[in-house]
């Protein structure tokens, strides 16, 4: 199972090490639940990513995956831009100092005051709606990308399914090459074209054949329109393996191939070589991130062991939304055999706050921890305060030191917001 959790993972007298810190210390010092980012998975997997991209490559970290500001830092440092879909997460990367072509601004709704925000850092936007040239030349915007959806349906669920005719991201073929001259004659400098299948993607197929329908539209658009596009953006949506089971290729791979199909692609089309940007998130962050849980109740019962959590569905509602599965380790009995076949609980008023349904562990008793891994993306970025549960804390470590980047929500904090 360890090669689920992040590169610096290992069992020493029985318990889980993250980043070289026992699991026992990092519940002591930060509580549980306790996101825990291991820097070494991070740095390893910015630098293969930004290597495939190619020598005129671009990689954008998807911010989406988890809006962090230690995360954005780290990120740059090893050359890495941002894109962004909200005023929320481009003050995220203002704050880690990010800014101009380091940020690649999104969105299928975006209003006029984040689009002067977008254009008082003189970020790349990517233009989503028919009137949206528009909107961003009255807002300042100078530089964009056109975002196409070219009909082609990835096999993934149906929530992250993004390529699709009918979507609500991007412009068919047609409406998108309108707005690519829209944008032009309004003087819009317009970079490129913007792509994006789906998340979790299982294989090639899907992206394959979104990348030479894309060569083909940018060839129409030059023949039409007398401009050629500089960028082939692919967006993201490379998957990890959350649970042992899970058979996904190495996104490191699909990211070389895709950017090595593009460049083929455009040029025979008759296309010069584009710059590809890559936009990843899970694929960086996901492994990198295990969360630690403190075992309350275990009900014994006939029908199943249900163990509960201090946590559930307000730190990590993928099981619910997307039928995700994980699996879990008891983090300071690993080597214990695993004898017991449980089902995982959260703390919540829900019959759904299941974290797990199956998963086999050395026999539960209350006080345990149990980390869960590959948690570094949407948990976190998608927590709630359901039942008036504060957000979990998350800490980087690294050579056997970890240090806090994100702090856990008081109850002091949601009464905050409160008005009487």
């Amino acid at each position: 199972m360890l090669d689920l959790f992040p590169e610096s993972a290992r069992i020493a007298d029985g318990e889980l090490m993250l980043g070289g810190v026992r699991a026992a210390e990092l519940a002591e010092r930060f509580g549980t639940p306790l996101v825990v980012y291991c820097e070494e998975t991070l740095r390893l997997r910015a630098r293969a990513l930004r290597e495939a991209a190619g020598r005129e490559g671009r990689v954008f970290y998807g911010t989406k995956a988890f809006p962090n500001v230690a995360l954005f830092r780290l990120l740059r440092d090893e050359g890495l831009g941002a894109d962004v879909a909200s005023a929320g997460e481009l003050a995220f990367a203002r704050a880690a100092g990010l800014s101009g072509d380091e940020l690649v601004v999104h969105g299928n709704n975006k209003d006029a005051q984040f689009l002067r925000l977008a254009a008082e850092m003189r970020t790349v936007v990517v233009l989503d709606a028919p009137d949206e040239a528009a909107l961003a030349t009255a807002a300042g915007v100078e530089r964009a990308l056109v975002r196409v959806t070219l009909g082609v349906d990835a096999d993934t669920h149906e929530a992250i399914v993004t390529g699709h005719h009918g979507s609500k991201f991007g412009l068919p073929p047609a409406e998108a090459k309108t707005l690519v001259g829209d944008a032009l004659e309004r003087g819009l400098e317009v970079l490129g074209l913007h792509v994006h299948v789906g998340s979790q993607l299982p294989d090639f197929t899907a992206q394959a054949e979104t990348i030479r329908r894309l060569a083909e539209f940018a060839a129409e658009c030059r023949d039409s329109l007398g401009w050629e596009a500089r960028v082939a953006d692919l967006g993201g949506g490379f998957g990890i393996r959350h649970h042992p089971e899970d058979a996904v290729p190495d996104a490191v791979e699909l990211a070389s191939t895709a950017a090595a199909t593009a460049r083929y692609a455009f040029a025979s089309n008759g296309l010069a070589e584009p710059a590809v940007w890559l936009e990843p998130g899970r694929c960086l962050v996901g492994r990198a991130g295990a969360t630690l849980y403190t075992v309350g109740a275990v009900k014994r019962l006939r029908e199943r062991t249900w163990v509960a959590v201090d946590g559930g569905m307000s730190d990590n509602p993928r099981p619910q939304l997307y039928d995700a599965r994980y699996t879990a380790l008891s983090a300071t009995r690993a080597d214990e055999p695993a004898t017991d076949a449980v089902s995982v609980a959260g703390m919540h008023c829900e019959s759904g706050d299941v974290l797990i349904d199956d998963v086999s562990i050395a026999a539960p008793r209350r006080g345990d921890l149990l980390a869960v891994p590959a948690t570094g993306a949407y948990t976190l970025a998608m927590s709630s305060n359901y039942n008036g549960v504060g957000r979990p804390a998350a800490v980087l470590a690294r050579d056997g030191n970890a240090r806090l980047i994100r702090r856990r929500e008081t109850v002091e904090d949601l009464l905050a917001l409160e008005e009487e």
